[in-house]
């Protein structure tokens, strides 16, 4: 049963090569991702790497956790599943304009109060 772990405070200059050859030197590995921003495509700082089985993973943990790679100290841990994200509910009424509780409508007058 494959292991996949966490792993964190990467460089923006390691490549998901650099983690293969590194997991390797412990174990079988089955997949490696370094994850990237969406917009520029740069590193985000943190990755996984798929271990083959757990021995293997738990040796890559004992042996990397605070390994110094290209001057960082790494974080690797078993990562955790990840968190369902909250769906958004809209009104279905219009939007009204605004956004921020301070914003006033056209005319200057503020509607929140009573005058």
């Amino acid at each position: 049963m494959s292991v996949k772990l966490y792993v964190g405070n990467l460089s923006f200059a390691t490549t998901e090569l650099d983690l293969q050859d590194l997991f390797a030197q412990v174990g079988t590995v089955l997949d490696v991702k370094i994850i990237q921003d969406k917009f520029t495509g740069k590193s985000r700082g943190f990755g996984f790497v798929t271990m083959e089985n757990p021995e293997d993973a738990n040796n890559a943990i004992g042996r990397f956790n605070g390994f110094s790679l290209d001057n960082r100290p790494l974080t690797v841990n078993e990562a955790r599943p990840p968190e369902a994200r909250q769906e958004r509910f809209y009104d279905s009424e219009p939007s009204r304009g605004g956004g921020h509780k301070d914003s006033r409508r056209a005319g200057g007058r503020d509607f929140r109060r009573n005058r």
